[in-house]
């Protein structure tokens, strides 16, 4: 399990950094930076709780490669279940702050499945018995072309970007931002995109130069 934990860290420093980027980016756009006192502190509750989700998802593919292959069906419904009670110890979190939130599962568990299975696939790809013997950085870059692992990146940021971006239509809002509602929304959506493609291609850039060190990609904010 060990390629499975320098996955599951790679994958939080990752998320942290996108994170403290897009909070750096909400500060200079309108309406955001209205709202972002409200959004803030949601912001970086929800970065730990897909951290542990994405954890959770490293953990099991890596897990479930070494048993007998399961039905996907099966799996997808066990860590849906399993990052539903993440989702419970985040609302608790968020409860002591004067902001109210429900998470609309209608709406989030198709994008969820979706990053879930991007996810584990990438992790199952990586973690092959041939490419355990191998650095992890030489693992990814056997496992993927320059472009695929670039393309990899930007859905898994924009299905993160997706998933939060429902998460703010629910966050409570002062009467005054209430009507700009789904414009935050969007705008929240928009600004994650444009900070993701170059994140991606940084990342990307890092893991792919042949002069680096057989390590994990650095994710320098």
């Amino acid at each position: 399990m060990k390629r499975a934990r320098a996955l599951a860290r790679l994958n939080g420093r990752i998320l942290h950094v996108f994170s403290q980027r897009t909070t750096a980016a909400l500060r200079a756009a309108l309406p955001l930076r209205l709202a972002l006192p409200h959004l803030e502190p949601v912001l970086a509750l929800n970065v730990v709780k897909e951290v542990r989700k994405d954890s959770l998802v490293i953990l099991r593919a890596c897990q479930l490669a070494a048993d007998v292959p399961s039905a996907w069906t099966d799996v997808l419904s066990q860590l849906l279940e399993a990052t539903k009670e993440i989702d419970r110890s985040f609302l608790t979190r968020v409860g002591k702050f004067p902001v109210g939130i429900v998470i609309r599962y209608e709406e989030v568990a198709p994008i969820r499945a979706r990053r879930i299975k991007l996810l584990y696939d990438a992790v199952a790809k990586t973690t092959t018995t041939e490419n355990s013997r191998r650095g992890l950085r030489r693992a990814l870059r056997t496992t993927f072309s320059r472009g695929e692992f670039e393309q990899l990146l930007n859905q898994l940021f924009r299905l993160y970007a997706e998933e939060t971006r429902s998460l703010s239509r629910s966050v409570r809002l002062p009467a005054l931002l209430v009507p700009l509602r789904e414009l935050i929304a969007q705008e929240l959506l928009n600004v994650m995109l444009r900070v993701a493609r170059p994140l991606a291609l940084e990342i990307t850039a890092t893991a792919f130069d042949p002069a680096a060190a057989d390590t994990a990609p650095a994710t320098a904010s």
